[in-house]
């Protein structure tokens, strides 16, 4: 049933849903509609409403207004990724591998193992994951057991089902600062707000969010491990080329013979780097406080962890060269999902939709349908931080009119990002290029694993 499941959802997915960087230009497109329509123009004639709309996205607050932050986005899954591709995080996975003797032991460690990592970084999560999972086939194959290899691959991207509500959460760590806050939100949602608007401690920090990511951390190894093959017949083995590769990550380099490589090789430059971000991190902390930690201060830490585990700056920088390619969503979609909410302010069409949502849902259920719309927001703006700057605005305006917390808020957009990515293969990329396996493979257990995940949430959304 689950594999069927999944070639369906695969082939929907296939014959209807387009390239993200196609849907984004397609949403730029739908927004221009809506706000010519049934934006509030004030009288204002048909061509005027559409010069507004041009001034308003092409101008300094329109499609340029997120480069500062798609930067962040950037460093955060390059930093992440990079890490997990350090020499120590893949030789502890590869021995973390050879541990469980069953399918469901497997699915569940490497479960676990995945959503506990996107909790600290979600590039960390997705690739750490993705190495687990193929190790784990590895380990099995070499033995001559039998391992549901889908199953696996499918519980190596379950960590990407948590992460908004972890360390690297977009929406999160862009509300501690104001500064960074108006880089995302428009000028009549800042109104009001002070330097920090939303710390950690009503949001990452908050007793929600530490239930519901908490039994997330429970909910997805249990499910996984439920839907693991009873009989050795039913597995599907990994692929025959998963082996070629085996014991490649770790070759030694010829010894430095130049000046330029000893200087790349050496582990007193890369600490001339370390140190200094180090500090300044901790310097932060003790200024301020843990719950204002922000992007900037999250990407120094990772960015120092990075360097440390690698020990030198030509084996990071060789890491975040391969990691940079899984940008180019986040380099070409974040303009336009900046002149998205350009054009939903300019036309007031941001406020309408968060009254509408407020007026419609009450205190109690305004978090639960911002969810609920956030999730399917995710299937068409896959970025965290994109749908962030098209959707915070709204959200946060619905929950201000409706009186519900602006932590709450935030998280309520978080969740939904973070659950259907189960559903949308943008991010699955990377993974299925280091495992071998295809999405059609694995969607079918990640969505049963999303629908556990999800009436979990929604009943904390509502109870608390």
């Amino acid at each position: 049933m689950i594999s069927r499941l999944g070639l369906w959802i695969a082939r929907v997915f296939r014959g209807v849903v387009p390239d993200p960087f196609v849907i984004a230009v397609l949403l730029t497109v739908l927004t221009a509609a809506l706000a010519v329509a049934f934006g509030d123009w004030g009288g204002r004639s048909v061509p005027e409403r559409g010069a507004a709309l041009l001034d308003s996205w092409r101008g300094g607050s329109g499609l340029w207004k997120l480069m500062d932050f798609a930067m962040k986005m950037c460093l955060i899954l390059v930093t992440g990724h990079a890490l997990a591709d350090a020499t120590v995080v893949r030789r502890g996975l590869r021995k973390l591998a050879g541990v469980p003797r069953t399918t469901a032991g497997a699915a569940a460690m490497v479960g676990f193992a995945a959503c506990v990592c996107a909790v600290v970084n979600w590039g960390l999560g997705l690739i750490a994951g993705a190495i687990l999972a193929r190790e784990v086939g590895r380990a099995f194959r070499s033995r001559g057991q039998a391992v549901h290899y889908p199953l696996i691959v499918a519980a190596g991207y379950t960590g990407l089902m948590v992460w908004h509500g972890g360390l690297s959460g977009s929406a999160p760590l862009s509300m501690t600062s104001k500064v960074e806050a108006a880089k995302v939100l428009p000028a009549s949602a800042m109104a009001g707000l002070g330097d920090v608007p939303v710390p950690l401690s009503a949001s990452l920090f908050s007793g929600m969010n530490l239930v519901v990511t908490g039994g997330l951390l429970v909910i997805v190894p249990v499910m996984l491990a439920l839907l693991a093959p009873k009989r050795a017949e039913d597995c599907a083995s990994p692929p025959v080329g998963l082996d070629l590769a085996a014991g490649d990550e770790d070759g030694r380099e010829a010894g430095p013979s130049t000046v330029p490589d000893r200087l790349e090789r050496s582990a007193l430059v890369m600490l001339l780097l370390a140190l200094p971000l180090a500090a300044a991190t901790w310097r932060f902390v003790q200024q301020r406080s843990l719950m204002e930690f922000g992007l900037n201060e999250f990407i120094a830490a990772m960015l120092m962890a990075g360097l440390v585990l690698h020990g030198s700056l030509r084996s990071y920088g060789k890491s975040a060269e391969e990691a940079a390619k899984g940008c180019a969503g986040i380099i070409l979609q974040f303009p336009l999902y900046a002149g998205i909410m350009a054009m939903m302010e300019a036309s007031g069409l941001a406020r309408m939709m968060a009254e509408a949502i407020a007026s419609a849902g009450g205190a109690r259920l305004t978090p639960v349908l911002t969810f609920v719309a956030a999730a399917v927001t995710n299937l068409f703006v896959p970025s965290g931080g994109g749908q962030w700057a098209v959707q915070g605005p709204i959200a946060l305006q619905s929950g201000m009119a409706a009186g519900v917390p602006m932590g709450k808020m935030v998280m309520s957009v978080a969740y939904g990002d973070q659950l259907t990515n189960m559903l949308q293969p943008f991010w699955a990329l990377p993974l299925l290029a280091i495992t071998g396996a295809k999405a059609r493979d694995i969607v079918g257990y990640c969505a049963v694993v999303m629908v556990a995940g999800g009436v979990w949430i929604g009943v904390w959304l509502v109870l608390m």
